[in-house]
């Protein structure tokens, strides 16, 4: 099996949707938490959140909380006769014997791994990419309650969405300038331009499309310094799009800004498409720059100051 190949074409049969239906879906998904190992509390990574994310909305599933066959039987489960899982890819570096340059180019990995040089010596590192499937605890009989209770989201009130995200944007304290026709990141002035405030829809759409553009400016130079030099070519831009388009999801549903939506932004379906099928590790990149974009907005969230809404002047 090749399974970055199989992962690609199931990404790709989600974009085929349509932009309102992924982006409606994976930020849904993406409210109720990053999926989360059952046995073991860790988050899954990269694409493989995609792929939960996908499946639990498609399923219905109301938890985010996933274990493997076997790991399911060390707790004292059972996964029920006629259950499927979902597959997964897990990418473990392994040292082999070079038998060839071309068999080196064969094992390349999925996840922008270090080629392998001819003179790397007679043993190199090689990324290997391995299937596996995970089941959702709805799936499986018999689990610990402590398991099933660690997907249940606590309910998030009418206005905390907008006040999480008016955290996120004012830690990150990007430059923002509004007046313009339409949203944009200017990575030359290192700034994000945004219309009136009165010209979105509501707040919760000015806030999903200014969390969109700080996806983009945490790609500068001085920030993450997102570079795809000569491997995307002229897709860079689409590239870049598609970075922004699954972060601005895991932002969004960390906020709670389920029903937003991203303004001003066409979805660049078709040029994510021809990027994907043309290159079967590049959902992975993706996946894993969108979640390090995620990671370096969360990390400077403010913290919420309890009891502000019910002062009054005197």
């Amino acid at each position: 099996m090749d399974v970055r190949q199989v992962v690609t074409d199931r990404i790709i049969a989600m974009l085929e949707k349509g932009g309102p239906v992924f982006r409606e879906r994976w930020t849904r998904a993406a409210a109720r938490g990053v999926p989360r190992n059952g046995k073991t509390g860790a988050p899954y990574r990269g694409a493989n959140v995609l792929l939960l994310w996908e499946a639990a909305i498609e399923a219905g599933y109301a938890s985010n909380v996933w274990l493997t066959y076997r790991q399911a039987q060390s707790l004292g489960g059972q996964v029920r006769k006629g259950e499927r899982g979902v597959l997964c890819a897990h990418f473990e570096r392994r040292a082999r014997e070079r038998r060839s340059e071309a068999d080196d180019a064969l094992s390349e990995g999925g996840v922008d791994e270090e080629v392998v040089a001819p003179d790397a010596g007679a043993r190199a590192g090689v990324l290997l990419c391995l299937p596996f499937w995970a089941f959702n605890v709805a799936q499986i009989d018999g689990l610990p309650l402590e398991v099933v209770d660690l997907g249940i989201a606590s309910p998030m009130g009418p206005r905390e969405p907008v006040e999480r995200a008016m955290r996120l944007l004012g830690g990150c304290n990007a430059t923002i300038r509004h007046g313009f026709d339409q949203a944009a990141y200017l990575p030359a002035l290192d700034e994000i331009r945004l219309p009136w405030p009165r010209q979105f829809t509501n707040a919760e759409a000015q806030c999903a499309t200014a969390l969109h553009e700080l996806v983009h400016w945490t790609g500068h130079p001085e920030r993450l310094n997102r570079s795809f030099g000569r491997r995307f070519g002229d897709a860079a831009y689409a590239f870049e799009e598609l970075v922004a388009e699954l972060g601005s999801a895991f932002v969004m549903g960390h906020c709670g800004l389920v029903e937003a939506t991203v303004e001003g932004h066409a979805a660049y379906i078709d040029a994510w498409l021809q990027v994907l099928r043309g290159d079967r590790t590049a959902i992975f990149t993706a996946a894993r720059l969108a979640e390090e974009a995620f990671a370096f907005i969360v990390a400077r969230e403010m913290p919420a100051v309890d009891g502000l809404a019910a002062a009054a002047p005197d």
